[in-house]
C-alpha cells in the first residue's frame, strides 16, 4: 500500500512540476534586410596575403557556411558570429568576416577554393534573415515594446 501511495505521489510531482513552468521570454529575434549577395574564395587574388584568416581574426575552412558583411551592416546587428539565413540557399550561415569599407549593403558568401560555384552564383539581390537580441527594458527586463 505504501509503494502505490510514493509512486502516486511521485507521478503527482512531476505532473505539478512540468505545470509550473514559467513562461519563457524571448532572447532573440528574426530580422529580414535586402542585400546584394556576391560570393568570394580562399585565394590570394580574392582576399589578401592570408586568405585563409579573416578580419575578425577567424580560420576559414572550405565547406563551412561562414559570409563576410559590409561594415554598414554591423550597426545594424550583424555582428561577428550573428547567425543568417540567405534566400535560395540551404541552411544558416555565421557572419566570419568583414568587407573592405568602400561596399554598402553587401554579403560575400564563402565558397571555399570553389571558383566555379562562386563565379555562378554571380552577383544577386536576396533577402536575408538574421538573429539579433532583443533589447530589454533596464527596469522590468522584458524586451521594448516598438
Amino acid at each position: 500500500m505504501q509503494q502505490n501511495t510514493f509512486k502516486l505521489f511521485c507521478v503527482f510531482c512531476v505532473i505539478f512540476c512540468l505545470s509550473c513552468n514559467e513562461k519563457e521570454v524571448a532572447t532573440h529575434e528574426w530580422k529580414a534586410l535586402k542585400v546584394t549577395a556576391t560570393a568570394y574564395n580562399s585565394f590570394e587574388y580574392q582576399t589578401n596575403t592570408n586568405p585563409h584568416i579573416t578580419a575578425f581574426g577567424d580560420s576559414l575552412k572550405p565547406g563551412y557556411k561562414y559570409i563576410a558583411v559590409s561594415r554598414d551592416l554591423l550597426a545594424l546587428g550583424l555582428e561577428h558570429n550573428t547567425p543568417v539565413a540567405i534566400e535560395g540557399l540551404d541552411g544558416l550561415y555565421l557572419v566570419k568576416d568583414k568587407m573592405n569599407r568602400r561596399w554598402r549593403n553587401r554579403i560575400d558568401i564563402y565558397m571555399g577554393t570553389d571558383v566555379k560555384a562562386a563565379k555562378e552564383w554571380g552577383r544577386k539581390k536576396v533577402t536575408i534573415n538574421y538573429q539579433v537580441e532583443i533589447e530589454k527594458d533596464s527596469i522590468s527586463s522584458q524586451p521594448l515594446k516598438e
